[in-house]
This record gives structure tokens, sequence and C-alpha cells, in this order.
């Protein structure tokens, strides 16, 4: 005799779940099982999930507090759900956002497909030489504060699935664990959750994107999750949006951070005067003015434009130097290179797209780890810096393929 399911879900999509939540990795819950772990049973655990969903017995388990240290300083508090909970919440997920995608706003960059943080920085580029001034703001603990009520409002305007908005209610009130203790949530959605980045741009949509193209349509704006810029032709009238903003903001019972929201002049080569605030940083690139060289002519001006961040460079050359290479003479130049390649190509895909010089730092950072390790590894270099020095130049003639910064011709100085 089979039994009939109140809900329709398909053995199918949750197979497919599971193989994007692999491919995401991500460490264990508060159930401390890994990926690892739960492909051993592979096959019973999915049916257990797709069960309990299609059920409508599924019960989120609490989600574990993980502080991260941000770059510009001090912790992010990530919620990190267990293995089975990330693929339940992928299953609604890969329905959901179809149904979603199509009402985003082409200026909302932040988790969505085929779009990404270099998109936004390079309509932002080219904005801020349209517009003198630019309001920056950010959101104070999007993650942390997202009103459920209005939140669940947005989300039945846009699905009328039972069992979407029945888990989505309770992925929203799941308790966080913190050292153990359990604690109850009346707000926000985790960030760490395989869902909670699309609800915050669901939520998003409603009280920025959508507002701004219905009261201020001829403005440009750019939105990646809880940080924005909306580029404006006076100073006045980035005041006058600023306080708009706060006013909407506080009504969705939302804060703009009071140190990083700011109203920065995009001064350049031609604009004038002196103002507080003439640069910005968005995404990990500092916005502001510079010296740059127009390749067709061979000439050089003065522009604003984006280059990698100072607070970047000082969490790429931290990683570096906890890599510890320099102390591991076991390893071969190869093995390095194995290992930290892949970081390398990131850094250098991300944050050479603009104003690539600017890496410079980092990659003489990397070669100086490389020389250093040079001098432990070798006995006839150890006392011998500029022999060691010699050494790993050499090598980087010879063969430039074995680094990616050394193969694009940014070797950078070793000394």
């Amino acid at each position: 005799m089979s039994i009939t399911k109140p809900f329709i879900i398909s053995k199918h999509i949750v197979m497919e779940a599971f193989k994007l939540v692999k491919a995401n990795q991500g460490g264990a819950g508060v159930d401390k099982q890994s990926l690892e772990e739960f492909e051993h049973n592979l096959k019973d655990n999915l049916y257990k999930i797709w069960n309990r969903m299609s059920s409508g017995s599924y019960m989120p388990p609490e989600v574990k507090a993980v502080e991260i240290p941000k770059k510009s300083g001090g912790v992010r508090v990530l919620g990190i759900p267990t293995v089975s909970d990330r693929i339940a919440q992928m299953v609604v997920k890969l329905i959901l956002e179809p149904k979603l995608e199509p009402i985003f706003l082409d200026d909302s960059y932040g988790y969505r497909p085929n779009k990404s943080a270099l998109d936004a920085i390079g309509i932002t580029r080219q904005r801020c030489w349209k517009r003198d001034w630019v309001l920056e703001f950010d959101i104070k603990g999007l993650f942390d504060n997202i009103d459920h009520e209005l939140l669940m409002k947005a989300v039945e305007k846009h699905t009328d699935i039972q069992w979407i908005k029945l888990y989505i209610k309770r992925w929203l009130t799941a308790p966080m664990n913190i050292d153990g203790q359990s604690i109850v949530r009346t707000k926000g959605t985790p960030q760490g959750g395989v869902i909670s980045p699309l609800l915050a741009n669901l939520f998003l949509h409603y009280t920025f994107d959508a507002w701004m193209k219905r009261y201020y349509p001829s403005l440009l704006w750019c939105r990646y999750a809880d940080d924005g810029l909306v580029h404006c032709a006076s100073e006045a009238q980035a005041k006058y949006i600023l306080s708009q903003l706060t006013s909407r903001f506080e009504e969705c019972k939302l804060e703009l951070h009071p140190t990083k929201t700011k109203i920065v002049y995009c001064k350049d080569g031609a604009r004038k005067g002196d103002y507080e605030n003439i640069s910005f940083d968005f995404l990990g690139y500092t916005f502001r003015r510079r010296v740059v060289k127009n390749t067709k002519r061979g000439t050089l001006f003065v522009s604003f434009t984006p280059a990698v961040s100072k607070n970047a460079i000082k969490a790429m050359r931290t990683k570096t130097r906890k890599s510890n290479f320099r102390n591991q003479s076991n390893l071969t130049l190869q093995d390095i290179a194995l290992i930290y390649n892949p970081v390398l190509r990131g850094w250098l895909q991300y944050y050479g797209k603009f104003y690539p010089s600017a890496l410079y730092p980092v990659l003489r950072h990397f070669n100086q780890t490389l020389v250093a390790w040079a001098r432990r590894k070798y006995k006839k270099l150890a006392r011998h810096k500029t022999r060691a020095v010699k050494f790993i130049e050499e090598i980087s003639k010879t063969q430039p393929n074995l680094f990616p910064h050394w193969k694009r011709g940014m070797i950078g100085a070793f000394a």
C-alpha cells in the first residue's frame, strides 16, 4: 500500500541539491557530521531528507554559530547549518530562485547567478566618471535584523507552494547554538545558510531596489548584498537621498551603519575642491584619485578609479605569512606551487582586474617568502640573502610558469 505524501517533492531535486552542497564544501554543523560522513550512507541520508520534507515533518536543527575575522577588523558571526539542512535549504533554493530572478533588478549584483562582484566594480567605475558624488551606504547587521513578518509577505507574494513557505518559516526561527547554548531567534536569517542570501536579496529588493526605481528612477545605483552605492549629481542631492534612505530603512526595521555610510566626492583631474571624503571602499577595492595610463596614446592622466584596498592587501599578506612556507624546508618549490597557486590565481583574477600594479606589495611579499624558504632549505644560502634572491630570480626566468604572477609578467621584486 502506497502512502500519499502531502507535498510533492522530486527525489531527483534532492540529489541535485546534494551535488551543489558538496561542490560548495563547508564545515559540519551542530551534529558534527562532515560531508564525507554524510556521503558514507548517501542513499539513506537523502531518503530521510526527502521523506521528511515530503511529509511536512522536516524540522531544521539548531544552527551552529561560528566567528570569522573581517578584513576590516572585528568578527562576523556565521550560522552554519548541518549538512542535511544545507541540502534541504538547497532544495527550496532550486525551486524558489528561478521564480525570484526575473523580478530582481539589474543593479543588484550579490549572490545572483551570472553576476559577480567584479561586474559591480566595473559598472561603479564607469558611473563614478559620470557623476561627481557617491552616497556609500552599509546596512548594519542585515542578516541579523531582517524582519520575519515583512520577509514572509515578500515570499508569499512570489510563491503559493505551501511546503516552501512552511520550511522558510521554520528556518527563520531555528535556534542558534552559541558555545553549546541554544538561543531563540525572532528576527534575521543566519549568514552562512544556503537560503539566506536569496531571502536577503528578496527583502532588499522591496526595501531598496524597487523603492529606488519607483521614487528615484533617474538615479544610478548599485547594490551587492548589504553594501550599496547611489551616484548623485550634487552634494545636496546626496544629502537628501541619505535622509530619505535613513527613513526608508527604519520603516523596514533596518539601520544604516553610522560610520560606514558616507557621502564621497569623486575627485579626479578635472573635478576641483576640497572635501572630507574623496575615496571609498567597495568589495575589496578602494576607489580614489589615481594617475593612470592611456594604453592607446601612451599618456598619463588623473582618474577616479579602483584598485585593491589596503585591508585586502593586509589580509592577503597575512594569509601568506600564516601559510608558513618559509619554515617548511621539507617542501620543494613545486610543492609550494601546487598548494598555493589556486590562492594566487584567485587574487590575480579578482584584484588584478583593475589597476593590477597595486597588487605588487602582495606579490613581492610572496616572493620574499620564497627567498626566506630558500635560505632555510639550502645551507649555502642561509647567510647570504643576496644569493638567495638571485637564486629565486633565476628560477623565475627559467620557469616562468611555476607561479601564476611570474607567468603574467607581474613578477615583482624579490628583495
